[in-house]
């Protein structure tokens, strides 16, 4: 499964995701996590923005990957809109309540139709970060 995390802020906000996620026990066993540059949708002209993307297996865990995300979002000074895309799933989170959490796992959780195919693990031949 390919996950896409975008946060409203800039590189800064995302290389600070990625490494809070890179620390976190469970996202480092349950998926390869790097900042990439997204791909505009069918249509759209202007600037790729990078987002962090995520390639999980069938052991990862959505609960934890929301977990980190909430967690993360708290240490931020200012509240960030985060936008999680898998598939033709999006989920927007703007105040990092519960409700909104629960929305998130659920979509993540949920079949995706249309579900890109992961990349080839890049670790596995010394490309990885």
């Amino acid at each position: 499964m390919r996950i896409d995390v975008a946060v409203n802020g800039g590189e800064a906000e995302l290389r600070s995701l990625l490494d809070w996620l890179r620390r976190d026990p469970a996202a480092r066993r349950g998926a390869h996590v790097e900042l990439v540059q997204a791909e505009p949708a069918p249509g759209q002209m202007g600037v790729l923005t990078d987002v962090l993307q995520l390639v999980t297996e069938n052991a990862w865990s959505a609960a934890s990957f929301a977990l980190a995300l909430s967690t993360w979002r708290q240490t931020r000074p200012h509240t960030r809109r985060i936008t999680v895309r898998r598939g033709d799933l999006t989920v927007d989170l703007d105040g990092g309540g519960d409700e909104e959490l629960r929305r998130l796992i659920d979509a993540l959780e949920r079949p995706a139709a249309h579900e890109p195919e992961p990349e080839p693990d890049r670790q596995a031949d010394g490309g990885g970060r």
